[in-house]
């Protein structure tokens, strides 16, 4: 079997997909993207075209380890998402080929079903108890919401204020047993961090996440000693090296890598392993669509340490199109009592509605974050 042609689409809300096909009549879906920089991983997937072609789909390890030595510079966002949505399409060929699902050619699953949460309260959080009751009632026994808007390196005290009204108005409306965790995004400096921390310990929270940036994962130590809330991180790391820095300070509790940004699941299945030799729990990303999805369903269903599911149904960032919008088996989308069965169709098990798919592709997306700016005008983390 030989690879004959890879294609890519741009989708909305803001995706990317990929199409591998074969001599043999098989093909295989990935999910290839970097929010707000989606053409230019569909660019880097068509620059790693060439070496795809004419490829053995079956060489998985191999085809992934050429596009990321073969090449002089590597890692990184674009290049990793462009690697992420080949292999994700690479398993999705091989699984089909074997007729089974990608997690048995894993080694089989560890679990049954996975416990998923719910996103509620929007990029500038509000209604949170309504949102969370909301998909308590549809079955979800945990939700995750932004922390905050902008905050400055020094900001208000009532900022932090507001943070906690909300929270405990969750807990208050859910329950002591209902799951809070609350994203940080990024957008908190350490100053700010460490109060929060401290401020929202009362509330018994799942986890936060990303309370200050990656590339400033020092600081989580000093966040930790604040307030005993386990800590999550990883979405904006892209590799098992990059994995390798933080999990050798042992400041992160729940790890995040993306399966569409990290390398895909051949990637993911690796920093997973590393995570579960010291002790750390794994939570895939996964704000993006039904392919990427499934293919954390897969590796979460070969992972001891895999711990809860995130996915963007209901998402504020899913406008025009959302992730049931391109799948044919959505019955295999449902969540029960706050999870999701485990895919059963051969490869990733999504049967992607390719019609739709090509008609998007005819008027591209352009989706882009927005920017937001402080009060006195310097610009503010989204």
């Amino acid at each position: 079997m030989k690879i004959t042609a890879v294609e890519s689409f741009l989708v909305r809300p803001r995706w990317c997909f990929v199409k591998i096909s074969t001599d043999e009549g098989l093909f295989g879906w990935g999910e290839a993207v970097l929010e707000g920089k989606a053409s230019t991983v569909r660019e880097a997937v068509r620059e790693m075209t060439p070496y795809l072609l004419g490829e053995d789909p079956a060489c998985i390890e191999d085809i992934w380890t050429k596009l990321y030595r073969a090449a002089f510079y590597r890692g990184g966002g674009i290049l990793m998402s462009a690697i992420s949505g080949i292999d994700q399409a690479l398993w999705d060929i091989k699984g089909k080929y074997f007729n089974a699902p990608v997690y048995q050619l894993m080694g089989g699953k560890v679990r049954d079903k996975m416990r998923v949460y719910s996103w509620i309260a929007g990029d500038r959080p509000s209604d949170a108890a309504a949102g969370a009751l909301e998909k308590k009632a549809e079955g979800f026994s945990a939700v995750k919401m932004n922390a905050t808007e902008e905050l400055s390196f020094i900001d208000s005290f009532d900022k932090i204020e507001a943070v906690s009204a909300r929270v405990a108005s969750v807990r208050e409306a859910c329950g002591k047993d209902f799951g809070i965790a609350i994203d940080f995004h990024g957008r908190v400096h350490k100053p700010m961090a460490r109060m929060l921390a401290k401020e929202l310990e009362q509330y018994n929270l799942m986890f936060i996440e990303e309370p200050v940036l990656c590339e400033n994962m020092e600081s989580f130590a000093e966040i930790r000693a604040c307030a005993n809330i386990p800590i999550a991180t990883g979405e904006r790391l892209f590799s098992r090296w990059d994995f390798k820095r933080l999990l050798e300070r042992g400041v992160a509790d729940i790890i995040q890598p993306d399966l569409s940004h990290a390398g895909g699941l051949t990637e993911v299945k690796k920093i997973a392993s590393m995570a579960e030799a010291y002790d750390v729990a794994l939570a895939p990303h996964c704000p993006l669509g039904p392919i990427a999805l499934a293919a954390c369903l897969q590796i979460d269903a070969t992972c001891y340490n895999a711990a809860i599911q995130e996915q963007s149904m209901g998402i504020h960032y899913n406008v025009g199109k959302s992730v049931l919008d391109y799948v044919k088996n959505r019955e295999d989308f449902t969540f029960v009592d706050g999870y999701a069965e485990l895919p059963h169709l051969p490869g990733l098990g999504v049967d992607v509605l390719e019609s739709l798919v090509r008609e998007e592709n005819e008027t591209p997306h352009a989706w882009i974050n927005p920017v937001w700016r402080h009060e006195d005008g310097s610009i503010a983390e989204w």
